[in-house]
């Protein structure tokens, strides 16, 4: 199939863009190439000659109409998105510009090309979400994909805000689509301003390793890979106008996979060790989430998915994959806002 794949050069797009080209698809990447993409993530898929880029931002009507016409894909999956809550407390313009309006501007485009290639049965929309627009849980308790929404930062109200237009696009004009709401997300060419790669990075400077509160937030961990092997499942086999929660099933407080990162790399790079000294609790962000934990039972009985990595396994790998290459994350330190302390206000 041919997929135009809106948010390419970013971290999960582009592990979707990657595992797309492996099994044999045609990828059209369209990215504004905007603070956290890079086209080094997509560099081996790009020698693919079923790869295009396209360098486009999603607020651009005109151009989606253009690639569109130009591309006919078969599939669109629309992962383009502000996606960094400190980044939204600080500055919630640029999410609802991108997330909001730029979804909006995705639909129209699209609802526009489907009506013009005859309104094709085979056709899908998917776009993915988070599973932060249900807000935060207790101590029990599990997201479905029928559990009200309740977003509590500018970042998660505006993919609230997206998901709703996708729905109303689907009942209004019968625009086949399906969404998906997944869990955090993890591993190799993740931006380093996210949990995870700061860890990594604050440790193997040797600087401290700033963990929120008192590190008590819950959050299901799923590893980047199998995300892009569910969304891919779902945009082929989803049934329309369907969501579909995609969970790591691994639950973990965040100091618990700090400490869990740390021990990887004293084994890993023993240098500096014992890592974990490096922990420093620092003031908690404004309404910060407790706790997320997703129910993957649809997915799993409708379309036979389930996690293949666990979090040990995925952290180790992720670490790994940060001290082979340097070369790919030391240009990024120097991006706006890298190392710093965002929504804190």
């Amino acid at each position: 199939m041919k997929i135009l794949i809106t948010g390419g050069a970013g971290f999960i797009g582009s592990a979707v863009v990657r595992l797309a080209i492996a099994r044999g698809h045609q990828v059209v990447n369209l990215d504004a190439l905007t603070y956290a993409a890079n086209l080094a993530n997509v560099a081996e898929a790009a020698q693919s000659d079923r790869y295009v880029f396209e360098h486009a931002d999603i607020r651009d009507r005109a151009a989606l109409d253009r690639i569109l016409a130009r591309h006919r894909p078969d599939w669109i999956m629309h992962l383009a998105a502000e996606s960094h809550v400190d980044r939204s407390i600080d500055g919630p313009d640029a999410f609802i510009q991108t997330n909001v309006i730029g979804t909006f501007n995705m639909l129209e485009a699209v609802r526009a090309y489907w009506s013009s290639e005859g309104r094709p049965d085979s056709f899908r929309f998917h776009h993915i979400s988070t599973d932060e627009v249900f807000g935060s849980l207790g101590d029990t308790g599990q997201f479905t994909e029928t559990t009200p929404y309740d977003p509590r930062s500018p970042y998660s109200a505006s993919k609230a805000g997206s998901d709703h237009l996708v729905r109303a696009w689907a009942e209004t004009y019968g625009l086949p689509v399906v969404l998906t709401n997944c869990s955090n997300n993890y591993g190799p060419y993740h931006f380093p301003e996210k949990l995870v790669p700061v860890v990594i990075l604050k440790a193997l400077a040797g600087e401290p390793i700033p963990v929120y509160g008192d590190g008590g937030n819950v959050r299901d961990w799923l590893f980047v890979e199998d995300h892009a092997d569910a969304l891919l499942l779902v945009v082929e086999k989803g049934q329309p106008s369907r969501s579909y929660n995609i969970g790591g099933e691994n639950e973990a407080r965040n100091i618990d996979l700090v400490r869990t990162i740390c021990a990887h790399m004293d084994e890993l790079h023993p240098q500096g060790a014992p890592h974990a000294d490096l922990i420093t609790f620092v003031t908690d962000r404004p309404g910060h989430d407790r706790r997320y934990a997703i129910d993957p039972s649809r997915i799993r009985d409708e379309l036979g998915w389930r996690p293949s990595v666990t979090v040990e396994q995925g952290l180790r790998r992720t670490v790994e994959w940060y001290l082979a290459n340097r070369d790919w994350w030391q240009p990024l330190l120097s991006r706006e806002g890298v190392g710093k302390r965002l929504g804190a206000a």
